[in-house]
C-alpha cells in the first residue's frame, strides 16, 4: 500500500512523463516541417518511449492501492530556434526529470517504502540512458558546425538512433 507522500510523488512523475511526451511530439512536429526526417522520427520515437514510462507508473499506482491521476497539460511550444537548441532542450528536460526521479526515490526511502524505491530503480537507470544519448547528439551536432553536409547526414543517422531502451 502507497503512502499518501509517495502516491503524491508518483502523480507528480507521472505529470512529468506526460508532460515529456508532449514536449518530444511538439520538437517531433517542428522537426518534420523543417524536412528533417531523422530528427523527427527520433522525437515521435521519444515521445511515445515516455508516454509509456508514464503509463508504466500509472499502472503500479493503481496496482499498489493508490489513485493514478491523468494529468492536464500545458501547451507545448510549436517553434524551435535551431536544431542545436532542440537537443539542448531534450538534454535540460531529461536532467530535469533525473532530478525529480531522484526525490520520489528519497521519499520512498523516507518513508521505508522498499518496493517502490525498488520499482524506481527502472527509472533511475533509464535516465543515464537518456542524458548521455542527450549529450552524445549534441557532441556530434557542435561537430557538424554549420555544415549543411553534416546536417544532412546526421539527420539520416539518427533515425537509426533509438531513445534509450525500455
Amino acid at each position: 500500500m502507497l503512502t499518501k507522500k509517495v502516491e503524491k510523488a508518483l502523480n507528480k512523475q507521472v505529470e512529468l512523463e506526460a508532460n515529456a511526451s508532449q514536449f518530444y511530439l511538439a520538437m517531433a512536429s517542428w522537426a518534420e516541417t523543417k524536412g528533417l526526417e531523422g530528427v523527427s522520427s527520433f522525437f515521435y520515437r521519444h515521445s511515445d518511449e515516455e508516454r509509456e514510462h508514464m503509463l508504466k507508473l500509472i499502472k503500479y499506482i493503481n496496482e499498489r492501492g493508490g489513485h493514478a491521476i491523468v494529468p492536464s497539460l500545458p501547451k507545448p511550444p510549436k517553434v524551435f530556434d535551431c536544431l542545436s537548441h532542440v537537443f539542448q532542450d531534450l538534454l535540460d528536460h531529461e536532467v530535469m526529470v533525473s532530478k525529480e526521479i531522484n526525490t520520489v526515490v528519497d521519499i520512498c526511502l523516507k518513508d521505508k517504502d522498499y518496493t517502490t524505491h525498488n520499482f524506481m530503480q527502472w527509472y533511475v537507470a533509464e535516465q543515464i540512458e537518456e542524458e548521455a544519448l542527450a549529450r552524445h547528439i549534441l557532441d556530434k551536432l557542435k561537430l557538424i558546425g554549420d555544415d549543411k553536409g553534416g546536417l544532412y547526414l546526421f539527420d539520416r543517422d539518427i533515425m537509426s538512433m533509438n531513445p534509450a531502451k525500455n
